[in-house]
């Protein structure tokens, strides 16, 4: 009898406007095993992803037409869509790379890159948002409820909506409570450390923590700042 893998193929949507560069990757990302869709600006990328759920995005910023990269991320979380989104970019600075992720990024490769480092980081985003075979415990706090098993969220019984990226960083925090966190445990454990994610970003993805997730984002109870040290979970 033969023994068939149940595992489906993880599929990769692309937002691009360069057809040689969208090409490239795409027969790169196939060869890998994934399955890819190429949408050439903000409004069919939007469309695409909205009916094909992609496991993943790859998001270039400059796009044609009136709606950009970042445009298109916003209208992306709007809509309820979490899958992980990489930015593909030519703008490196570091207004740029904060901005992207304030909206909801959760990984940003400055143009040009090398095929084998835009690989890892497709392979590290997507095994993040692979659930578990063995479901973990439940965690709870105030009212909310955190399921790693399914990588939701609640509070007072309705869905919060969560990047992977906060996701991930709420995990780190929930499953070892009470623990100071410096920001570059919290870089080497979420974000494995990459050379250019900026220790700011930590502080960037603890603020919406918070705003989503504290009674009083102002004053938290729960995401609490250790001063010179980094941040603790106090449930």
């Amino acid at each position: 009898m033969d023994i068939v893998n149940a595992r489906k193929t993880q599929h990769i949507l692309i937002i691009e406007d360069n057809e040689d560069l969208a090409f490239g990757l795409r027969r790169s990302l196939e060869g890998e095993g994934y399955e890819v869709t190429i949408a050439a600006d903000g409004a069919a990328g939007l469309e695409r992803a909205h009916e094909l759920r992609p496991d993943l995005l790859l998001l270039d910023l400059m796009l044609p037409g009136g709606m950009d990269g970042y445009r298109t991320l916003i209208h992306l979380r709007n809509g309820g869509l979490e899958m992980p989104v990489l930015i593909l970019t030519a703008r490196g600075e570091e207004s740029d790379k904060v901005h992207g992720f304030r909206l909801g990024a959760d990984d940003y490769v400055v143009k040009p890159f090398g095929l084998s480092e835009l690989l890892a980081r497709v392979k590290a985003l997507l095994r993040r948002t692979r659930p578990s075979e063995e479901p973990e415990e439940r965690f709870t706090f105030g009212d909310v409820i955190v399921d790693p098993a399914g990588r939701i969220v609640t509070r007072a019984g309705e869905r919060v909506s969560l990047t992977p990226r906060e996701f991930d960083l709420l995990l780190a925090l929930v499953r070892r409570p009470g623990v100071v966190w410096s920001r570059v445990a919290l870089l080497r454990t979420v974000w494995a450390h990459q050379a250019d994610v900026l220790t700011r970003t930590v502080d960037i993805h603890i603020g919406e923590l918070r705003r989503k997730l504290e009674p009083v984002p102002a004053s938290p109870r729960y995401f609490v700042t250790v001063w010179k040290s980094g941040y603790r979970f106090d449930p």
